[in-house]
């Protein structure tokens, strides 16, 4: 152990588990406390460590006085004891996430907490600890202290740390862009940012101004950017894989709405507040395919941004509008700040009509009866077809953001029939309740004969508190969960 200990070490942190006994302790332990000369099963009890997954006792110990020398003299005077639970992905992730939290402010880390871990027991430790150190840009004048200078894993895994690394960049970047205030953040900013993203990874992007959306049928955009002195944009971001023949290709649609004030059917005001993160289905489809690029999945996989503000001018659209939409199916509207469905309906025929997709997923904060269902913790999952939900719902387990799948229920179908247009884009006066269900019949209308799913992340896209590797705030929520299954068969 010492022999393993990079010079300049400033904390050695160790695995501990909860025993029949008291706290366990696990991987390189045992070799500290030999080469430590101190009773570390005391330590622990001293120092209130419990060994639950997440839990980080941290203690500092003494330096000799004058010329006396105590075993730990050349050693890292920090030690903290990590919970590793029952040693799961799962808990591993929720380890390193606290050891982050823990060594803010510190030099260099070195743990022994993953050693001799299965590869994706170490990835989920390395995600964990990457997406716990992210803080959310500041423009204060005296932003918090930042992670640990570095983390060294004894016996780590590196192609398991690269893989985390890389779902880790991409969750930070569909952060980022959560985050990034409205002021800033317009749909012509987003689709600069997008193309300077999409540009620096050697991929294909295409943009379709406000004139190029007109002249294409896009009338959900349109009408939902219309009151705003910002214009709507369609982004386009394509990774093909450099592998031969033909492989599936996955077109991931996103809801950008960069700021959601309900528009004429004015949000109140409280309600306003996390509405910059509003385009955050947008964020982490860019960001999926940023990361499915880094990564080299065998997928050819395409990102389709529908950007928009939805603002309160004179241009306004209204309850009572009936809209054209791309393709050609007329709308009616009652609530404005339905909205998202609306310009998400325009990128799915798109998808449908020019990309020629073998798996179709839209990804949005679409509404809050998905949150009232299924609280923060759990995404909502609609899909036809149960191969694509199930293996979905198996990636989003093995990423840590958990898809709970729901019911197209078909009796609900007329609940969004309309006397004067093809469809309504919200369930009648009559019907109450399953606002999530309408939401994804009705999106259901626009993918054609793809294989399709809906992921309504509105409840875990935005958390009240930090928990684990999940911030305070934009969390990046489906990013983590889409890799995974693009990781594999889709």
């Amino acid at each position: 152990m010492a022999d393993a200990l990079p010079d300049g070490a400033e904390a050695l942190l160790l695995p501990v588990t909860a025993g029949s006994d008291g706290v366990e302790p696990r991987e390189g332990a045992v070799e500290a406390a030999v080469r430590y000369r101190i009773d570390l099963g005391d330590l622990a009890e001293r120092s209130g460590a419990t060994g639950a997954a997440g839990d980080v006792a941290a203690i500092v110990l003494p330096r000799g006085h004058g010329d006396v020398a105590l075993p730990w003299t050349d050693l890292p005077h920090r030690l903290g004891l990590v919970g590793v639970g029952d040693g799961t992905a799962t808990s591993l992730r929720r380890a390193g996430a606290a050891v982050a939290r823990a060594t803010r402010g510190w030099g260099t880390v070195v743990t022994s907490v993953a050693s001799g871990s299965a590869p994706e027991v170490q990835q989920a430790f390395a995600e964990g600890y990457l997406l716990g150190a992210y803080r959310h840009p500041s423009r204060a004048a005296r932003p918090s202290p930042g992670p640990a200078e570095s983390l060294v894993l004894l016996g780590g895994d590196a192609d398991a740390v690269r893989r985390a690394e890389v779902v880790a960049r991409a969750a930070w970047t569909a952060r980022v862009l959560a985050v990034t205030p409205s002021n800033t953040k317009t749909p012509a900013w987003l689709a600069d940012r997008a193309t300077e993203l999409a540009e620096a990874a050697g991929l294909e992007v295409e943009v379709l101004d406000e004139r190029a959306l007109a002249a294409q049928g896009f009338g959900g955009l349109l009408a939902v950017g219309g009151g705003s002195a910002t214009p709507p944009r369609l982004v386009r971001v394509t990774y093909r894989p450099a592998s031969s023949g033909r492989p599936a290709h996955v077109v991931l649609v996103g809801k950008g709405i960069t700021y959601d004030t309900g528009g004429l059917s004015l949000k109140q005001r409280q309600a306003m507040v996390p509405m910059k993160t509003d385009m955050t289905g947008a964020a982490v489809a860019l960001a999926t395919v940023l990361g499915a690029a880094e990564a080299g999945v065998s997928h050819e996989v395409t990102a389709l941004l529908a950007l928009a503000e939805n603002a309160v001018g004179g241009a306004s659209y209204r309850p009572g509008d009936v809209l054209t939409v791309r393709g050609g199916t007329t709308v009616e509207v009652s609530n404005t700040d339905a909205e998202g469905r609306l310009v998400l309906a325009d990128a799915l025929v798109h998808a449908d009509l020019t990309l020629d997709p073998d798996v179709l997923v839209d990804v949005a904060t679409l509404t809050g009866a998905a949150t009232t269902a299924l609280g923060r913790t759990h995404a909502a999952l609609f899909s036809p077809d149960d191969d694509l939900a199930d293996g979905l719902a198996a990636a989003g387990e093995r990423a840590g953001e958990r898809l709970w799948r729901m019911p197209l229920v078909a009796d609900y179908r007329p609940a969004i029939d309309s006397a004067i247009a093809d469809v309504h884009h919200v369930a009648g006066a009559g019907f109450t309740g399953a606002g999530a269900i309408t939401a994804a019949l009705f999106l259901q209308g626009f993918v054609g004969h793809r294989r399709w799913a809906h992921l309504d992340v509105a409840g875990p896209a935005r958390a009240s508190a930090a928990a684990h590797e999940v911030p305070e705030g934009a969390t990046g929520f489906g990013t983590r969960a889409l890799l995974a299954w693009l990781s594999g068969e889709v």
